[in-house]
C-alpha cells in the first residue's frame, strides 16, 4: 500500500468559516482522497491552522512554521510514496509582506527538505505534489479575513506551476475545483474542501503509475 503525507494549514486540517471548528471526515479532502483512491492508499492528515510555508508566526498556540514542522512529519511518518503541499494562504497575511513571492521562496524551501531529508533507507525519497490553495475571495467587509489580498493570493496558482516544472515536481490548483468562503474570504465550505479530495485523485493516481 502506498502512503501519503498531505501537509498543509487550516485548509487541510478543515476549519469550516462558518463555525471556526473542523468538518466532518466526510468532507475534508485527505479523508476524501483516501477515499476516492479506494484503500490502495494510506493519506495521513498533518494540517495546522496559521502555518506557513516557512516563516514563524507566534500568535498561535503552536509552531506554525511549515518548515519545522516537516522535517518532523517526515521523520515521523517516512517511508513515503508522496507528499503533497498546501500551503501559502497564510504567507499571505500583512506581517509577511502581503506579497505571493514569500510563499513562493517558502513552497521552494519545503521542496528542498523534501528532496534531500536524511529518510531511511537514504533512497527513499518520496514525490512531491505541490497544490496552489484556491485564491481568497471578498469576505463581509469587502476584504478577506487578516488583511490578505485577493489579487496575490490569484499569483500562487502560475508562481507555484512554475516552480513545480522548473524543480521537476507534479502540480494541482485546487482553485481549478474550489472557491473560498464568503464567509470569511479564506476558508473552504465542505463541499469545496471534498472537491479538493475527488479531483486530486487523478493526478496522484498518474504520479504512481
Amino acid at each position: 500500500m502506498k502512503t501519503i503525507l498531505a501537509f498543509g494549514d487550516s485548509l487541510t486540517w478543515g476549519a469550516d468559516p462558518e463555525t471556526g471548528l473542523r468538518h466532518p471526515t466526510e468532507f475534508r479532502w485527505p479523508d476524501v482522497l483516501e477515499r476516492e483512491l479506494g484503500g490502495e492508499v494510506r493519506v495521513i492528515s498533518e494540517g495546522l491552522g496559521g502555518r506557513t510555508t516557512c516563516y514563524d508566526e507566534h500568535t498561535g498556540p503552536s509552531c506554525r512554521n511549515g518548515a519545522k514542522a516537516l522535517q518532523v512529519a517526515l521523520a515521523s511518518h517516512m517511508p513515503l510514496d508522496l507528499v503533497i503541499i498546501m500551503l501559502g494562504t497564510n504567507d499571505l497575511k500583512p506581517v509577511f509582506g502581503g506579497q505571493a513571492e514569500p510563499a513562493v521562496s517558502g513552497m521552494r524551501r519545503l521542496a528542498q527538505i523534501v528532496e534531500t531529508f536524511p529518510y531511511k533507507p537514504r533512497t527513499a525519497i518520496p514525490r512531491l505534489l505541490i497544490v496552489a490553495p484556491p485564491p481568497c475571495v471578498a469576505g463581509p467587509n469587502g476584504s478577506p479575513a487578516a488583511g490578505r489580498r485577493i489579487a496575490e493570493s490569484q499569483r500562487l496558482a502560475p508562481l507555484y506551476r512554475a516552480l513545480a516544472e522548473e524543480l521537476g515536481h507534479a502540480f494541482f490548483d485546487a482553485g481549478s475545483v474550489a472557491n473560498a468562503s464568503p464567509i470569511d474570504g479564506v476558508h473552504l465550505s465542505g463541499e469545496a474542501t471534498r472537491s479538493i479530495g475527488q479531483a486530486l485523485a487523478a493526478p496522484v493516481r498518474s504520479i504512481f503509475v
